[in-house]
């Protein structure tokens, strides 16, 4: 037997020494271990609660870049259709006479009243031309109501969906908004007064009377004319980057 002095370490003790150190640093891992775990819980406690909220700003994003682009078409449809022959130079758009009175046109100029014809054309075409110089605003307060929902839906649908949308939604506001701004228009233009009197002329000369509802029929066809130019600015800030203005409507219609 070996004999050690009191500084002298007992070797009997040397084993119960190791298993100390061990649990100690087992304690010490472990400790970090439930540090880990708990510091991984947080994280994904935060991401369950920042995840909804970083798809709801995504979503308004979204909704925010679509009203853009169809405030955008829509302020520059109604100032392209607002300029002198907006609708009388465009043959997509152009106003003619109602269906109706289609044999009234040719039943006059049949008679050599062509240029009454044609001055009532004209005038139409004029009347829709300034009304639309109010179009704008009432379509962009319009654009305003459209939800999150909807603005989602159209960036995946066609590429007219916002402009299908948007008539959907604002034709029968519209229409009340739009057609006193019309007659208005078709008087100020004479148009009423050329209507009056081309109908005049044709009740004259035939046993089947007409008088169509002028500022109905051209309230109609001049939102008709408005949504169609609306379209076509929507399918090109789809389809065309220089028309994406905004870096709000670059991020949104690039994804």
């Amino acid at each position: 037997m070996i004999a050690c002095n009191d500084q002298s370490i007992n070797f009997i003790q040397i084993p119960l020494m190791i298993k100390y150190l061990f649990i100690g640093l087992f304690s010490f891992f472990m400790a970090g271990a439930i540090k880990a775990q708990s510091l991984e819980g947080l994280l994904n406690k935060s991401k369950k609660i920042l995840a909804p909220k970083l798809a709801d700003n995504g979503s308004n994003e979204i909704a925010a870049g679509l009203k853009q682009a169809l405030s955008i078409g829509a302020e520059k449809g109604a100032n392209l259709l607002s300029q002198k022959d907006g609708f009388f130079a465009n043959a997509a758009l152009k106003i003619l006479l109602p269906p109706e009175a289609q044999k009234v046109e040719s039943t006059l100029r049949s008679i050599g009243m062509g240029k009454l014809v044609d001055d009532a054309i004209l005038s139409m075409n004029r009347a829709a031309e300034d009304a639309c110089k109010n179009a704008a605003p009432i379509f962009i307060n319009a654009i305003k109501d459209m939800s999150v929902t909807d603005a989602l839906g159209i960036l995946k649908g066609s590429d007219t969906a916002a402009t299908a949308y948007l008539q959907q939604k604002t034709t029968t506001p519209l229409t009340s908004a739009f057609r006193p701004v019309i007659e208005s228009s078709l008087q100020k233009t004479e148009a009423t007064k050329y209507w009056n009197t081309l109908v005049s002329a044709y009740n004259k000369v035939s046993f089947k009377k007409v008088n169509p509802d002028l500022a109905a029929y051209v309230t109609e066809r001049s939102m008709s004319g408005v949504y169609q130019q609306i379209a076509v600015e929507e399918k090109n800030i789809r389809k065309n980057p220089i028309a994406r203005t905004t870096d709000l409507l670059k991020k949104v219609f690039a994804k």
